[in-house]
C-alpha cells in the first residue's frame, strides 16, 4: 500500500511502510478523517505514537504543525521505515525521537519521567487492541497533558476501550473504529 502525507509542510510525500504483514498503515482515507475530527493542531502540541508501524500517524502530526513526535515500536522493521521516512522528510531530533520499546515500558519510563503529550496515537494490532486498552490505560492517563487527547485504531469486533478517560468522539470507516478520548 502508497502511504502518502495527506496535509501540511511535508503533504503528498511518500512514507515507506515495514516490510512483511505484521504492519497494518492507517488508510489515508481514515487519516484525513481523522485529522478532521482533531481539527487543527497548535504548534506546541507534543505526540505520542504508540505502535507506530510506519509513523504515518506522528508524521502527519508533525507536517501539520506539532511541535515534536515520539514514535515508538518493538518491531525492528517499523522502528526502521519510521527512521528512514523521518530522514527522507528532514525531520531530525528536534522534532522527533524514535525508541524500539514496548508500549507498555515507553509509557512507564515517560510516567516517570514526568513526561506530558498532546496527542496520543494507539493503533495496535487489532486483535489485541480489547486487551490492551484494560493493560494501558492508568499509565495512558498519567502521561496525558491537561486538555490532552488519546486517538485509538481498532476493529469494530474487538475494540479498544478506555474506561477511565471520557470517550469524545466516534467514528467507523469499514471494519475500523477510530474514537477520541480525552482527560
Amino acid at each position: 500500500m502508497a502511504l502518502r502525507v495527506i496535509a501540511g509542510e511535508w503533504r503528498g510525500r511518500r512514507l515507506a511502510t515495514p516490510a512483511g504483514e505484521d504492519t497494518r498503515p492507517t488508510a489515508d482515507r481514515v487519516r484525513e478523517a481523522l485529522f478532521s475530527m482533531l481539527g487543527p493542531l497548535d504548534e506546541d502540541v507534543r505526540v505520542l505514537d504508540l505502535f507506530a508501524g510506519s509513523g504515518a500517524l506522528g508524521i502527519e502530526a508533525l507536517s501539520r504543525g506539532a511541535a515534536h513526535a515520539t514514535f515508538a515500536d518493538d518491531d525492528r522493521r517499523a522502528i526502521a521505515a519510521v527512521r528512514a521516512n523521518l530522514e527522507a522528510l528532514g525531520a531530525g531530533s528536534d522534532v522527533a525521537s524514535t525508541h524500539r520499546m514496548d508500549a507498555r515500558a515507553l509509557l512507564r519510563d515517560a510516567r516517570v519521567r514526568l513526561d506530558a503529550y498532546d496527542l496520543v496515537f494507539l493503533d495496535p494490532p487489532y486483535e489485541l487492541a480489547e486487551q490492551l486498552g484494560e493493560e494501558l490505560q492508568e499509565d495512558l492517563a498519567a502521561v496525558l497533558a491537561a486538555g490532552g487527547r488519546i486517538v485509538t485504531e481498532s476493529g469494530r469486533r474487538r475494540p479498544m476501550t478506555l474506561d477511565r478517560l471520557t470517550l469524545t468522539k466516534e467514528r467507523r470507516y469499514g471494519t475500523t473504529l477510530i474514537r477520541i478520548y480525552s482527560a
